[in-house]
């Protein structure tokens, strides 16, 4: 399932392995944004990796993928079942900042961002990784998890000393599948944290079942429509009154909280995010961003159905199932990259279910507008 490594180059220094050429040094510019999040998840991979080799803070891997952002590390993120360290809270460097005499924090910069890891293939962190592999797998969900409860944790008191505004949580892999999760639950308690997510788990047990169930009553409904001892109002009224007991996004509005996804479709733990129940809206971006906008049907404007999503897609990258579900392509310099608002079926069920669980929400293109303010 969402199993990963950190990079094929995992081991190495991030002055060889890091980014090259990054096309802006703003945190405005959204792919300097991906770009800075994926290094410092790659950082986390390391972190475990330094305490697995017993190397301390100077001799470890692992500082100078958020050092060279000027950010340090706040607090780790302890599994309690092994040990082993599964994310951490990065937090503005202040020190580093005023000894390159910049006295504030730039523009767009989040104080702090909460990076969780995905699954290591290493003895010591294979058993609690598979755990929860297998715990999503089943239950579409990370709940019971003792992660899932530390990233919250962490993630809510993060939002609490520095404000929402200036928060993000990132992760890939399995780790994706945690920082979607707990970004959910701190949406429903209405405090929306930035949430970039890379190559997140789409496959589960749970989802296929209920995506089984739904493609079953849809045709059950057509199949009653044709029945002629059903009359035609009697349909209509029975659709409509399926209709109004499910909290559509027409009704219910779309949440405020809008994810970033970082999708290859030739990573197939991922790709069915792909899935699209609607139009979307698509801007190529080649190597550092720009391009030419282009809208499917249904537009930006167009859009009135649940499961909005800020959508990456590689449109031209690894093609090779394990460097397709690697971090590395995310900062790589020759990836072609193509963004989307996209209508996912897989996001509009679980988005769904958040709406039926009450947390705040406002109509589509008021929530369009506020994230973009974000980038």
């Amino acid at each position: 399932m969402a199993g990963a490594v950190p990079s094929q180059k995992a081991g190495e220094a991030f002055e060889v392995y890091g980014p090259r050429h990054l096309s802006s040094p703003s945190w405005k510019d959204p792919n300097y944004r991906r770009m800075v999040v994926a290094c410092f998840i790659q950082g986390v991979y390391l972190l475990e990796l330094d305490r697995q080799d017993k190397r301390d803070e100077r001799t470890g891997l692992a500082p100078q993928w958020w050092r060279h952002f000027m950010y340090r590390l706040a607090q780790t993120l302890v599994d309690e079942r092994d040990g082993s360290i599964y994310g951490a809270v990065l937090e503005w460097d202040r020190q580093a900042l005023l000894a390159g005499y910049a006295p504030f924090r730039p523009a767009g910069a989040p104080a702090a961002v909460v990076a969780l890891r995905g699954k290591l293939l290493s003895g010591a962190t294979f058993r609690g990784d598979v755990v929860d592999d297998l715990r999503f797998l089943a239950w579409d969900s990370l709940k019971g998890s003792v992660r899932f409860a530390g990233a919250l944790a962490a993630l809510r008191a993060a939002a609490r000393r520095h404000g929402a505004r200036n928060v993000c949580v990132g992760g890939h892999s399995l780790g994706a599948g945690f920082a979607l999760q707990v970004g959910k639950a701190l949406a429903k308690e209405g405090v929306f944290v930035e949430c970039h997510v890379f190559n997140p788990p789409s496959v589960s047990l749970a989802t296929s079942l209920r995506g089984f169930a739904e493609t079953a009553g849809e045709m059950w409904g057509r199949v009653r429509a044709w029945l002629p001892y059903v009359g035609s109002a009697a349909a209509v009224d029975a659709s409509g009154g399926e209709a109004a007991k499910a909290p559509t996004l027409e009704r219910a509005g779309t949440a405020k909280w809008l994810p970033h996804l970082y999708i290859n479709t030739n990573d197939y733990i991922c790709c069915y995010y792909t899935d699209a129940a609607a139009g979307t809206a698509t801007v190529t971006a080649r190597g550092g961003g720009g391009g030419s906008s282009k809208t499917a049907a249904g537009g930006v404007g167009g859009m009135s159905s649940a499961g909005l999503a800020r959508m990456v897609l590689v449109s031209k990258g690894p093609t090779k199932f394990l460097d397709a579900h690697g971090l590395q392509q995310w900062w790589a310099d020759d990836v072609e990259l193509q963004v989307a608002l996209n209508h996912s079926k897989l996001i509009d069920r679980r988005a769904r279910r958040r709406c039926e669980a009450g947390c705040s929400a406002v109509p589509v293109d008021k929530a369009l507008n506020n994230k973009a303010t974000h980038w």
